[in-house]
């Protein structure tokens, strides 16, 4: 399983986590040239780049390229005859789920809900939390078991596999819609993370510092269910966390200026 997409699904069911756990991760030099590439459009950069990029944070050349050659023979990269290295096509999946996480695509809501139905049946358990990942990445919540729902806010199709799973539906539930977002995401906790990570932003004065927090963003945003303004808490702070992240990336200069996000 992509570990992002893992994270995912492990943020948004997480009600009862603390706020301030802002899930910050140690560097490695691995962690660092995939979150250059990930910021890179088009997401592929020389050695002689990527030397000078991760000296900041502490990574060597002898260090990076020693990363360089496992990634690659792990399948996260791959390398070009003239020493360019990019994303392999798995990541380039996950890089498309970051662009989209600093940069929904959302359209005005009319009060409609998107629900899914699964209707497959004889599943094992392995098939069973692949779907149920997929979903989540997908910005769908379970209101039960089997039947998926969110706002009809945004601009995307759903994946063409999901027809031979479940059933699609345009719904308007009778429950009022602010009652069953609030029960459908932990909201209070989002919020709570975000501003945590804004707050540790401000703070941080060191690349890696920086650069640690903003890694923990763009994982927080791929959690953030991009509901509706009028489904939100008030100061809902996933714009405010999507601006910030995007000044970082100014700020950082050089090939990640390219990002997308």
């Amino acid at each position: 399983m992509d570990p992002d997409v893992q994270y995912v699904t492990m943020r948004m069911k997480d009600v009862s986590a603390e706020p301030a756990d802002v899930g910050l991760r140690p560097l490695s030099a691995r962690s660092v040239v995939l979150s250059l590439l990930l910021g890179t459009h088009p997401p592929e950069l020389p050695v002689k780049d990527l030397i000078r990029f991760v000296e900041p944070f502490g990574v060597g050349g002898s260090t990076l390229r020693a990363a360089l050659s496992r990634m690659t023979a792990a399948g996260d990269l791959r390398r070009t005859g003239d020493g360019v290295y990019g994303l392999s096509d798995r990541l380039l999946a996950r890089q498309s789920r970051q662009d989209l996480a600093v940069r929904p695509r959302t359209r005005a809501w009319h009060g409609d809900w998107e629900m899914l139905v699964i209707t497959a049946t004889g599943r094992g358990p392995a098939e069973r939390a692949d779907l149920r990942t997929r979903l989540t990445a997908l910005r769908l919540a379970e209101l039960r078991e089997g039947v998926w729902l969110r706002p009809a806010n945004l601009t995307r199709a759903l994946p063409a596999g999901l027809a031979d799973t479940a059933q699609s539906y345009t719904a308007r539930p009778d429950r009022p819609a602010l009652e069953l977002a609030a029960e459908l995401w932990p909201l209070t906790t989002w919020s709570g993370t975000a501003r945590a990570l804004l707050a540790r932003a401000a703070e941080a004065r060191l690349p890696a510092d920086r650069f640690t927090v903003f890694a923990a963003a763009v994982r927080h945003l791929l959690t953030d269910p991009v509901l509706p303004p009028e489904l939100l808490p008030a100061d809902w702070p996933g714009d405010e966390l999507r601006a910030a992240y995007a000044d970082y990336r100014a700020e950082v200069g050089g090939p990640t200026a390219r990002s997308a996000g």
